[in-house]
Parts: structure tokens; sequence; C-alpha cells
């Protein structure tokens, strides 16, 4: 018999292997840059931090070892715990809220012969382009004694109701996470609607023709195409909750006492007001575990869902 003879590739295979190779190298130049800008600006500085949690250190002077007492100092304050606690009950206002008004909205300019109302969601995305800080100071001015909430409230009848907000131990977390339902709203909106346009119209158009009103074609057609959308959401203005810093700190720096304190705030005061630089280290690996737990549980929840 005749020995068999491995035949060359052909030249059209040859030449889709090389382009194939081609556009790999080119792939990865790509993502190269970005990689790098994250590696040096957030790998690295995340690799120092938890250095420094085990070290105690005032940021100028000579670090001493610490071992595990920054982090076991960090699990016995009592003000973590309630910080913890505090981004817990956050999340009402920058995830649970915002996915459940953004979803009811969605429901309202989605599907066959509805108005799309592009200018509402541009005017909700608003808060997405905005500084947190100008958010902040925002927000402060409209809290305040003489600010335009309390002179609506009066202008309507209801003077009995203004009140110095940001100064009130019972009103001040809670106005801050309005602003954090503000804030949030939008972007819930904008995955939603996104995700809303895939869905074909002759879905709603068969749930019409067997009586589905607009209610049960959201519920029946809308919502289950959503559900990547809303795991994306939920996760996004979960970790929004959990790290929050910059308008809670704008707003009321965590006061008044320790009302709305959160840990992005206490990593603040203990890293540059009481220069416990290692505690402060300590406390952002531990918010950094926290956030990362959320995100787990949340891939999860929508992998099952899926």
């Amino acid at each position: 018999m005749a020995s068999d003879v491995a035949r060359p590739a052909p030249p059209a295979r040859r030449a889709r292997g090389r382009s194939s190779q081609r556009r790999s190298r080119v792939a990865y130049l790509y993502l190269a840059l970005p990689l790098a800008f994250y590696s040096v600006f957030m790998l690295l500085p995340w690799i120092q931090t938890i250095f420094l949690s085990f070290y105690h250190w005032d940021g100028i002077g000579a670090r001493q070892p610490a071992g595990i007492q920054n982090y076991l100092a960090v699990l016995q304050n009592p003000q973590l715990r309630t910080a913890i606690q505090h981004s817990f009950e956050l999340m009402i206002f920058f995830c649970v809220l915002p996915v459940l008004i953004a979803l009811a909205m969605t429901g309202l300019i989605t599907g066959p012969r509805r108005p799309r109302w592009h200018l509402i969601r541009a005017i909700l995305f608003v808060p997405q382009i905005l500084p947190p800080v100008a958010i902040g100071v925002m927000w402060q001015w409209m809290y305040a004694p003489d600010g335009f909430i309390n002179q609506a409230l009066k202008w309507v009848g209801l003077g009995g109701v203004a009140r110095p907000w940001l100064a009130s131990f019972t009103w001040a977390f809670y106005a801050v996470g309005v602003v954090g339902v503000w804030v949030t709203t939008g972007l819930c909106l904008a995955f939603f609607a996104s995700g809303a346009q895939k869905v074909p119209m002759e879905l709603y158009e068969a749930a019409e023709i067997d009586g589905g009103g607009r209610f049960r074609q959201f519920l029946s057609v809308t919502l289950p195409h959503l559900r990547g959308e809303i795991v994306i959401a939920a996760t996004v203005t979960a970790i929004s909750a959990l790290s929050a810093f910059d308008i809670v700190y704008v707003m009321t720096g965590g006061g008044p006492g320790t009302t709305s304190i959160v840990p992005g705030v206490l990593v603040y005061q203990l890293g540059f007001t009481t220069f416990q630089v290692g505690r402060a280290s300590a406390l952002a690996v531990v918010l950094s575990l926290l956030v990362l737990v959320i995100i787990s549980v949340f891939r999860l929840v929508g992998r099952e869902r899926a």
C-alpha cells in the first residue's frame, strides 16, 4: 500500500490562520494600554494598601510592623459596624429604589406605540456626568435652612416641616439617601431602556392579541428580557452604596455625630485626620473584600436566573 502523505494546508486556510493571528496580536496591543493604566492606577495602589495595612504608620515617620493588629482594631471598632450598617442601608437608596423606579419608568416608555421620552431619559442621566463633589455641594445648598427645599415647603404652606435637614440626627442620613436615589435612577433607566430595545415587537403584539394590557406586557415580555441588565445595574449601584464617599463627605462629613458615617468617610478620617494610615489601609482592605463578596453574590444570583 502506498503510504499516506500529509497534504499541505490549502492556501486559503493558511491565509485565514495568519489573518487570525494578526487580529489576535492587534487585540492584545489594544488591551495593553488600558491594562497598563489599570495596573498603575488601580492594581499597584491596592497592593500597596494591603502592604501598609500590616504596619503602624503616620504617613511621615518610619513604619513599624503591626501584624494583624490593625485588622483586629478595625473589626473591634464600633464605628466600623455602624458605618457598614449605614452602607447596607444606603443600598436601599442607591440600589433598590433606583432599580424599582427605573423599571417602572421603563414600562412606561417602552413597547409598541409608546412615547420614547428621550428628553426625560437625558435629564435623568445628567447626574452621571456631574462630579460627585458638585452634586454634594448643590444638594447641601438645597438642604440648607434657607435653601430651596425649605423655601419650597414654605411656599406650599408646609413651613412647619422645614428644618435644617443635614444637621438633624433623625433626617441627615435620609437626606443623603434621597440624593443617592436621584443620582443612580438615571443610570438604571439607561441600562433598562437600552435592554428593552432588543425585545422583538412581535412579542408585544402577541401579548396584546392575548388580551394583555400594558402592565401584563411589561411583566410577561419586557421584564424577562431585562434580567442581565437588572443584575448589572444592581451590581453597579450596590458598589456605589458600599464605596460612597464624595457625596456623604461633602454633605455631612459623616455627621451629625455618626448618623451618616460610612466606611469611605471613616477611611479618610483615619488616614488624614488621625494619621493612622495602617489602620485606614486595613479598613480599606476590609471594605474591598466586602465589595467583592457583594459582587460575587449578585453574579451568582444573575447566573442562576439567566
